[in-house]
């Protein structure tokens, strides 16, 4: 078992703590009236993509959601063009033509966000054949959420990986509802991990609020991924602390439930637990956070002060060359 040395690990707080700075200004300025946007907080999941992301290399692939603004800053896509693509601006990592829902940034290997439920996850499939066909070793990670473990892409892409043993996590970020509906109602086994037997793979479950216990259960399928083992199917236990999109009233979601969450916030517990082992004095975190926070300001600078896309990007970057009739 390889588990993280404190380098990384203060490295995953670092990571931690971006998320949480980028989506608090997000929320502000749709608050403020300053953007109008559809945003999905992943407020409450940092954990997950700072510890995967950790074990990642640089060059291998990430699939994510339209909850993904974890998963885009932990892959390491640049701040500046990336919330310039959430605020729709020309500067954005794709000309502000794809918006939250559809981020793209090859040169981090953030390849794909949906906002299809589901639908990156045979998409990862054939990322991670092409892996394959190259030989170049890459590993790629889909994350989704326990909502989209019921649809028939689903089963068909992990049926497929484990037949051609494609170098594919499942990353299942099971935060306990699928949209407005809770785990239970929608969903007959007790975890998505159990499901990994019927295509005979290995199935894990961890704690998707424990940094360490991400890290090991992403490393040890990482590895199993890249020396041609096959997929594995990684389900992380975790929690989002708003509504399914920003602005969602929550009602289906108990005040008691949401309440327990937010006091057992992963940021802070990490933070606690760096200063309580010896890895890090409180001066060297804040020192992180006020780095960070400043970080998050400039990027939002930067967009905000980025032009619209035009109509002239109308017909650029598509396929087709458009012929006079």
């Amino acid at each position: 078992m390889t588990t993280p040395d404190n380098p990384t690990l203060i490295g995953m707080y670092e990571t931690m703590s971006k998320i949480t700075a980028a989506d608090a200004k997000i929320r502000t300025l749709i608050v403020s009236g300053a953007v109008m946007i559809q945003y999905y907080s992943p407020r409450g999941q940092e954990v997950i993509p700072a510890a995967i992301s950790a074990a990642l290399a640089r060059d291998d692939y990430v699939v994510t959601t339209y909850r993904g603004l974890h998963d885009q800053i932990a892959k390491g896509v640049p701040l500046p063009e990336l919330l310039a693509e959430y605020l729709g601006r020309r500067t954005g990592t794709c000309k502000g033509k794809g918006g939250g829902m559809h981020i793209t940034h090859p040169d981090s290997g953030l390849m794909v966000t949906t906002g299809i439920v589901g639908g990156g996850i045979p998409i990862a499939n054939g990322l991670a054949l092409a892996s394959v066909l190259r030989g170049d070793h890459r590993v790629t990670v889909a994350n989704f959420g326990d909502g989209a473990a019921n649809i028939g892409g689903f089963h068909e892409a992990l049926n497929m990986a484990s037949l051609w043993k494609l170098p594919v996590i499942f990353c299942c970020q099971n935060n306990g509802y699928g949209e407005h509906t809770k785990y239970a109602k929608a969903t007959a086994v007790d975890a998505i991990a159990e499901r990994a037997a019927a295509y005979k793979m290995v199935g894990i479950t961890v704690d998707g609020s424990d940094p360490v216990a991400v890290y090991v259960a992403a490393k040890e399928a990482i590895d199993r991924a890249r020396s041609g083992e096959g997929p594995t199917l990684l389900e992380a236990l975790t929690y989002r602390f708003f509504g399914h999109f920003f602005g969602d009233d929550t009602h289906y979601m108990p005040k008691e439930e949401v309440a327990a969450a937010v006091a057992a916030d992963p940021v802070p517990a990490l933070r606690g637990r760096l200063i309580q082992e010896g890895r890090a004095t409180e001066v060297e975190l804040e020192a992180i956070d006020e780095r960070v926070k400043q970080e998050v300001e400039e990027a939002a600078a930067f967009a905000l002060n980025s032009e619209f896309a035009g109509p002239e990007e109308i017909e650029t970057d598509v396929y087709g060359v458009r012929v006079p009739a």
